[in-house]
């Protein structure tokens, strides 16, 4: 029974860490098939954390908070995709760029506001999003296996690692059975023949890197007011190169993205539960080795067992309209 609780939590663990991972991995999806690679996913992430944070500890309200993380990530989206849409920039520079504002002005503007080494004050508990209990959790917590199962593992989190999970069919209904969504992957792969059929190819591009925005915004509320207490600097900690890694290693499909996430967030929660536990024949290992662990598999992963991976035929190139 010990070793039963002990992978129920861990898997609890899981899918806690699999959120943020989830948010900005189909935020990525959203982007990239429409041709537009954004590396400033990560980016995007901090800045929505740190817009929550603040708006959430200055308000006292939790939505207000989670709006401030939206609103700041979607403009952070129009600014790459007023330099690489209408201006035709490189891709790559301009979602590096955001990643470097993100990180330097978080810290900057957390620092002159509060005081307290970049980070935002503790929020309190009407500024967070709270634990959900489902119906029936309590009363089949004591019931075998079943119960421990939907009290703990199913039931007990926040509403955004709900919302995470179905977002996923409803992206998948987006890209594939809406004009939208068909439109979208019809630009990723051929923006000549859309523009040729009439459609826009910038605002649609736009409306992805919206898209983009709103999901990378959740990702960063879900930080700072679910996972969290609040921002802390650099909280994100590569979460949104590690998104881009499942991005790929999903092949660009949401479904895929799902469980390439929920892989990467249980290799994460493994690696804090075996924190101070000696490996057998090894022994104790140092704790920034096993800090390290999920991103070296993550390397690993991608470097041997993803196979062929084809992006959108049209990403990272600018569209010229011709005359």
């Amino acid at each position: 029974m010990d070793s039963y609780v002990t992978l129920v939590q861990l898997l609890d663990s899981t899918i806690r860490l699999s959120v943020p991972l989830l948010f900005a991995c189909l935020a990525g999806l959203y982007s990239e098939r429409s041709g537009i690679f954004d590396i400033g996913l990560e980016g995007k992430m901090l800045a929505g954390a740190f817009a929550a944070g603040t708006a959430a500890y200055i308000t006292g309200s939790a939505v207000i908070g989670l709006l401030a993380a939206v609103l700041v990530s979607v403009l952070l989206g129009l600014v790459h995709g007023f330099a690489s849409i209408t201006h035709r920039g490189n891709q790559i520079v301009s979602g590096v760029a955001i990643n470097f504002i993100a990180a330097g002005t978080t810290v900057i503007l957390g620092q002159a506001w509060f005081r307290q080494g970049g980070r935002t004050p503790s929020l309190p508990g009407s500024a967070r999003f709270g634990a959900l209990q489902l119906p029936g959790a309590e009363a089949m917590r004591d019931v075998p296996v079943v119960g421990y199962l939907y009290s703990e593992l199913i039931s007990g989190h926040s509403v955004l690692v709900y919302l995470a999970f179905l977002m996923v069919p409803f992206t998948w209904w987006v890209l594939h059975r809406t004009r939208f969504g068909l439109r979208l992957r019809a630009v990723g792969e051929n923006p000549a023949a859309v523009d040729t059929a009439g459609i826009s190819v910038a605002w649609l591009r736009y409306r992805a890197v919206i898209c983009c925005g709103v999901l990378c915004g959740l990702a960063g509320a879900y930080l700072a007011q679910a996972q969290g207490a609040g921002f802390v600097k650099d909280m994100t900690a590569g979460k949104g190169y590690i998104a881009l890694a499942a991005l790929i290693f999903a092949k660009w499909r949401p479904v895929n993205a799902m469980f390439a996430c929920l892989l990467f967030g249980f290799l994460d929660a493994l690696a804090i539960r075996m924190q101070g536990h000696p490996l057998p024949l090894i022994g104790q290992v140092p704790a920034q080795f096993m800090q390290a662990l999920p991103y070296v598999l993550t390397v690993i992963l991608l470097a041997g067992f993803i196979g062929k991976a084809i992006p959108p035929r049209a990403g990272g190139v600018p569209y010229v309209k011709e005359r």
